[in-house]
């Protein structure tokens, strides 16, 4: 109750403290409270697709975000803030909404530190990464079925969203960070488990 995000998002923390996968979490979980940071205009879809694709990872959307964060804090340390906020806009991402994340993380980083949560010194396997994901998001997972969507809790359908990065391999056992209801109902934000 003392984190300030979705409880789902909060019971992912608790399960990364404990798993030793604190540090790249925060970092997730602030991903999560945001909206996406990568802007794909839509009379550059393309263009914007392959600046973002750099931080591709075929398994996992959430190993794509650390990449995408690991990126970013190094530019923003390395540049000053007009050329950093002009280099954001030619690589299509917000600006303000890096900043956002940056603020998010920091907050969840001091009321972790104030509840207790230790932050881990080696960098986290993704099993452990998913592991604490599948800790709040137990609704969210999904087996593949033969017509190629996903089958969920209480016989829900769903398929991947085709702007993941694990839409191209679809694996047989996925967990999602949200399910949206759009024609059909997509997954968004997965991972391969």
């Amino acid at each position: 109750a003392r984190l300030p995000v979705d409880p789902r998002i909060a019971r992912i923390l608790l399960a990364a403290g404990q798993l030793g996968a604190l540090t790249e979490m925060l970092v997730i979980a602030a991903f999560l409270s945001i909206q996406d940071p990568r802007e794909r205009p839509v009379e550059k879809q393309q263009a914007a697709d392959e600046s973002h694709r750099r931080f591709a990872n075929p398994g996992s959307d959430f190993v794509s975000v650390l990449q995408l964060w690991s990126y970013v804090e190094e530019q923003r340390q390395a540049q000053s803030t007009n050329p950093w906020r002009r280099s954001c806009q030619r690589e299509f991402l917000s600006w303000l909404r890096l900043r956002e994340w940056r603020d998010i993380h920091h907050q969840l980083k001091l009321v972790c530190r104030e509840l207790g949560l230790r932050e881990n010194h080696e960098p986290a396997s993704e099993e452990t990464l998913h592991r604490a994901v599948l800790a709040g998001m137990l609704t969210h997972i999904g087996t593949r079925t033969e017509e190629r969507d996903y089958e969920g809790v209480r016989g829900r359908r769903f398929a991947i969203h085709p702007g993941s990065f694990v839409f191209r391999k679809p694996p047989k056992w996925l967990v999602a960070a949200e399910l949206v209801e759009t024609t059909r109902i997509y997954a968004r934000m997965v991972a391969a488990i």
